[in-house]
């Protein structure tokens, strides 16, 4: 008989996933566009009027939250699991968990304060 796992875990799960897709398809746009091709000259970079009328919109702010978030998630899980699973620490288990989520909690936190506040 295999032992269930609980709803916690799957939700743990599922947000994992989610920021993992979220960020490998928005972060290295932004990367690429931000980091590369304007500072290059090869397109033209927005003028600071438009930019700040984009980062102004709600919608705007909603999606860079939600990248946000789901990034740090998707690193809580990574890195918990790794401490607890990969480096064969379970004695520590409850306080890694803690501190990685906690930590994506935190940078959200910080995340809606910068973004909304």
């Amino acid at each position: 008989m295999t032992a269930r796992r609980s709803s916690a875990e799957a939700a743990a799960w599922l947000l994992f996933g989610a920021g993992g897709v979220v960020s490998a398809l928005l972060v290295p746009v932004l990367l690429l566009l931000f980091g590369v091709v304007f500072p290059l000259g090869l397109l033209a970079p927005p003028e600071y009027p438009h930019l700040a009328a984009v980062l102004g919109h709600p919608l705007t702010r909603i999606v860079l939250f939600g990248l946000c978030v789901l990034a740090l998630l998707h690193w809580a899980h990574r890195f918990r699991y790794t401490l607890s699973e990969g480096l064969q620490l379970p004695r520590l288990r409850a306080p890694i968990t803690l501190l990685c989520y906690a930590g994506a909690l935190a940078g959200s936190v910080w995340a809606a304060v910068v973004l909304f506040g």
